[in-house]
């Protein structure tokens, strides 16, 4: 049984902004640190691997639809990737990277002191890129909920980069936000759990981040990019517009 686990998501491959999580005394003291994917999809992949790495069994890996899409485009299984940062990230990526990213489990469950058995997963326990949302109708998580075991009660969950926390169908889900591209407001989003749940963010000298990672990387639009995710100029608001239409909603009666 761990006392406290912090679950990082959706990294997407900023530096500073994971140094700046991994420097939280919570974090430091935590059993474990759980990685809900999209670690590496953004622009230094290799670094926020090589330190992820280097933290040895404290890390607990889960893949994200974006670690599975860069596996995929440079084994040959995909001549794309929508996100336009990804194909260029897929090719920094060095064959132990890419080694590792081909050993992710989709999905893993660990327990938790006073939440009891967690499962820990990227988008939804059955599939890394399907849609929910602190806002999804009741139905929707029925659904998503379909296979899991009744002991499973609580479930963590990334993609959406957005914290919530909210009940569903007497299981507690939680979001932890982002870490390095942030939806509604800037920082590094994160959750501590046990006994209870903690959404934490952890803020940090946003223009000097930009700085450091435009420095360090080579990707074409570093400089642009660095600027709107770091500073999370989309909105909660565009962000739950944009997301709506993929949970289903508009299947409802």
């Amino acid at each position: 049984m761990l006392n406290r686990v912090a679950v990082l998501s959706d990294i997407h491959g900023v530096l500073p902004a994971l140094e700046a999580v991994l420097a939280e005394p919570d974090v430091s003291a935590a059993d474990r640190i759980v990685l809900t994917g999209d670690i590496t999809a953004g622009p230094q992949p290799t670094q926020v691997l090589d330190l992820l790495v280097s933290l040895g069994d404290r890390i607990v890996w889960i893949s994200g639809n974006a670690d599975r899409e860069l596996l995929e485009y440079r084994r040959g299984q995909r001549d794309s990737i929508p996100d336009p940062i990804a194909p260029w990230a897929a090719e920094q990526l060095r064959e132990d990277h890419l080694d590792l990213l081909s050993q992710l489990p989709s999905s893993l469950s660990l327990p938790v002191r006073g939440l009891g058995k967690v499962l820990f997963c990227h988008a939804t326990p059955r599939d890394d890129e399907e849609v929910v949302l602190v806002d999804s109708r009741l139905d929707r998580w029925r659904e998503v909920f379909s296979e899991l075991d009744s002991d499973v009660r609580t479930v963590v969950c990334g993609h959406t980069h957005m914290p919530f926390v909210r009940l569903a169908h007497g299981r507690l889900v939680i979001n932890p936000g982002s870490i390095g591209m942030p939806y509604g407001r800037a920082g590094a989003h994160w959750a501590l759990l046990g006994p209870g749940v903690e959404l934490r963010s952890t803020g940090f000298d946003v223009e000097a981040a930009i700085t450091q990672v435009t420095r360090d990387s080579s990707y074409p639009e570093i400089a642009e990019w660095a600027d709107y995710f770091l500073h999370a100029r989309a909105t909660d608001a565009d962000a739950l517009e944009a997301f709506a239409p993929r949970d289903g909603r508009s299947d409802a009666p």
